[in-house]
């Protein structure tokens, strides 16, 4: 297993820990608190047909007898959810294994709620689920089940399991007999299996004692067949009982009677993405608008535009005032009635919100004159989108819904000749940028071993060189840690592009993370570039190339990479070793609405295989990011090895909707249950699509209620 991104296991920790879960309900859907031994909405070890809120973000931590399971539980919408598990079952192996006795296994849910309650009538919710429905199928079961309230407090749960959910009482198989699993590499949908072999009944009850206490019992379809027969688990009775004690909100710890002979325990943490997880508003408050007087008063006189020093002086007074938002006016042009103002956002996640209160401070820079106002968005110095407003509609609509600002603002492409008259603010943005931070580099879901991790300093610097070309690297050293304890050694039989990553560890201390030159231009209107040279990444320097076009109004984009990499020496110095290799991309992107982005890939990867990768992600309003993805290529499943194609979990969190503080920092979490050769692609810096997109009008509109924030 690869190590994840920086800040990983920590972060995850963090927000789970300190976080608040919405608690808003949604329509027509059966509202849970509680999650069952396998972080689902369920009793103990049963399921039910309740929902979690929509987009709530839950982990669960649970234990009995020789049992952990770990797992994450996220609603994508309010009717399916998905869950991703990873467990320790202590004495699972046959006796004489030679790994040791303890199975670290992963494993995936869907779950599809069918039908809704009906509150006044008869009619329950209904849901189908798949429980570990890819690779070796350890907790591999397939239902359908019902809940229904009776009154304010009771529901009542009845269903139907297959797989292991069908091995106590099986009484039929109505959909034919369950062949025998063969997960061959692991990791692929074991479609023959789903409700296939005998079928047994389930069900049990919840009783809302209180505010924060809800007492349950159920009969359980699940044998423990298994575990049984190993001698680890005995599951002497049907019957299990348990109860949730709402800590918080937010924190659910939950306690068990299990099987007529076990006691467990389980600890819940939720955050719902939509809604922060501070109080709104600590950023400090912007400047208000600035009404004129009336032009009959003050004629509105346009002599000004004559005297450069005023010109001046005026430049100086906005960039002072900007920059004390953490907004970079990096030129401006001022003519009679209109004015351009170019502008780096380094502070807000959302860039309506630095548009926004550019605009207010303008209104109080500008000369009174000037009734059309441009704001030009840049990123690495390039211009990416322009908004054009009408002072007028600043001054009328302050305290009026955001939309209807929007209404009035024009959205354009930015690319083309700049105005002649534009002034570059000296100084702005710096040339130079630099930090010294701790850091957290964690491996997760390793085979061998659950969690390692480094903790060290990192420093960072940038030079601006120019608009569009900029120099930046990276080096870390690290303080403690146990990263370079593994004696896992790459079994691959394709080249080794990342399988190797366990020597990186051991010998990158210091390490270069990356010393790049990258160039960022605009050739065309709709038409985005970038190359860059250097240390790309942590394994792979060369050269990188991209063009991408994404016109600012459209919601689809494509794009076009290539690059020619060698790979680095495992101290991650200067050094390279004899790997290199030509490959690239062809993209597409489509932003489907409501905060969901496709992405498709399709070309050449590190190890030389051709593929393609999927991958579709939520995104909220705060910066919150959740989403998967899954790589297929020329590579067999027996050459790619354990897992049998790539394919993992994506996660960014925001700092800013966890501390309050406007910033447009992140943490990007990525989790793969092993981390293999095939599929594997260059982690290059500065990517085009999420360079750019949120200045375009998708992006804007859907976070254009932040603009008078």
């Amino acid at each position: 297993m690869k190590p994840c991104n920086a800040r990983t296991c920590a972060i995850l920790g963090a927000f789970v820990a300190f976080a608040t879960t919405a608690t808003a309900p949604v329509a027509d859907g059966l509202i849970s608190a509680g999650t069952n031994l396998y972080g689902n909405p369920g009793l103990v070890d049963m399921p039910t047909a309740e929902s979690a809120p929509d987009a709530n973000l839950s982990f669960t931590s649970a234990h009995f007898g020789n049992t952990s399971r770990n797992t994450l539980t996220f609603q994508i919408t309010p009717r399916l959810s998905g869950s991703f598990r990873y467990s320790a079952l202590r004495g699972y192996y046959p006796p004489g294994f030679p790994d040791g006795t303890t199975l670290y296994d992963r494993s995936f849910d869907l779950r599809f709620r069918l039908v809704d309650e009906d509150r006044q009538g008869l009619r329950p919710a209904i849901v189908i689920g798949l429980r570990d429905f890819m690779g070796t199928g350890v907790y591999a079961g397939e239902y359908v089940v019902a809940t229904k309230s009776v009154g304010e407090r009771l529901r009542l749960t009845a269903g139907l399991g297959w797989g292991r959910l069908g091995s106590r009482g099986g009484f039929a198989s109505p959909f034919g007999a369950r062949p025998p699993l063969d997960f061959g590499e692991g990791g692929k949908p074991n479609f023959d299996q789903w409700f296939r072999g005998p079928v047994a009944a389930f069900g049990g009850l919840s009783w809302q004692a209180s505010d924060k206490l809800t007492l349950k019992a159920e009969y359980s379809s699940d044998e423990y067949e298994v575990e049984g027969a190993r001698g680890v688990f005995d599951a002497r009775s049907p019957w299990n009982f348990g109860f949730d004690y709402q800590i918080r909100e937010d924190v659910t710890l939950s306690g068990y009677y299990l099987y007529g002979n076990e006691i467990g325990a389980s600890l819940s943490f939720a955050i719902n993405p939509r809604i922060s997880s501070v109080p709104s508003g600590n950023e400090p408050a912007p400047l208000p608008v600035k009404p004129r007087a009336s032009a009959s008063a003050l004629g509105w006189d346009t002599q000004w535009v004559q005297d450069t020093s005023t010109k001046a002086g005026i430049q100086q007074a906005a960039a002072e005032a900007l920059a004390r938002d953490g907004i970079f006016l990096s030129a401006l042009a001022l003519h009679p009635r209109t004015a351009e103002v170019r502008i780096e956002n380094r502070r807000y996640m959302a860039e309506p919100e630095a548009i926004g209160r550019t605009v207010r401070v303008l209104t109080r820079a500008l000369p009174e004159s000037v009734e059309t106002i441009t704001i030009t968005s840049l990123r690495g110095g390039v211009p990416a989108s322009r908004v054009t407003l009408s002072r007028r509609d600043v001054e009328a609509l302050e305290h009026a819904p955001a939309t209807a600002i929007l209404s009035r603002a024009r959205i354009e492409d930015a690319a083309g000749p700049a105005d002649p008259a534009l002034r570059q603010t000296p100084g702005i943005p710096p040339r130079l940028t630099w930090s010294v931070s701790p850091y957290l580099r964690a491996s997760i879901f390793d085979p061998d071993s659950p969690l390692r991790a480094d903790l060290g300093l990192r420093a960072k610097a940038r030079y601006r060189l120019a608009p569009g070309l900029e120099l930046a690297g990276s080096v870390r050293k690290k303080l403690v840690g146990n990263l370079d304890s593994t004696t896992r050694v790459s079994d691959s039989t394709l080249p080794h592009v990342r399988s190797d990553f366990a020597l990186y560890d051991k010998q990158g201390d210091p390490a270069l993370e990356n010393l790049t030159l990258a160039w960022y231009a605009r050739p065309g209107r709709n038409l985005y570039s970038r190359v860059t040279v250097g240390y790309l990444e942590e394994m792979y320097g060369g050269v990188s190339g991209e063009l991408l076009w994404k016109p600012v109004e459209s919601r689809l984009a494509f794009g076009a990479e290539i690059n020619y990499v060698k790979q680095r020496d495992f101290d991650q110095g200067f050094g390279f070793q004899d790997y290199d290799i030509a490959m690239g991309k062809l993209s597409a992107y489509y932003a489907f609405g409501n905060g969901f982005h496709g992405q498709i890939d399709v070309g050449r990867y590190l190890a030389g295989d051709w593929g393609t990768t999927i991958s579709l992600h939520r995104e909220f309003a705060n910066g919150w990011r959740i989403g998967a993805y899954a790589t297929f290529t020329d590579v067999s499943a027996a050459d790619f090895g354990e897992g049998s194609f790539d394919k993992g979990i994506t996660l960014t969190i925001p700092f800013s909707a966890l501390t309050g503080q406007p910033s447009r920092a992140s943490s990007d979490i990525t989790l793969r249950s092993l981390t293999r050769d095939g599929g594997a692609q260059l982690e290059v810096g500065g990517r085009l699509y999420e360079r750019v997109r949120d200045t375009h009008r998708p992006d804007l509109e859907a976070r254009w209620g932040r603009f008078w924030r």
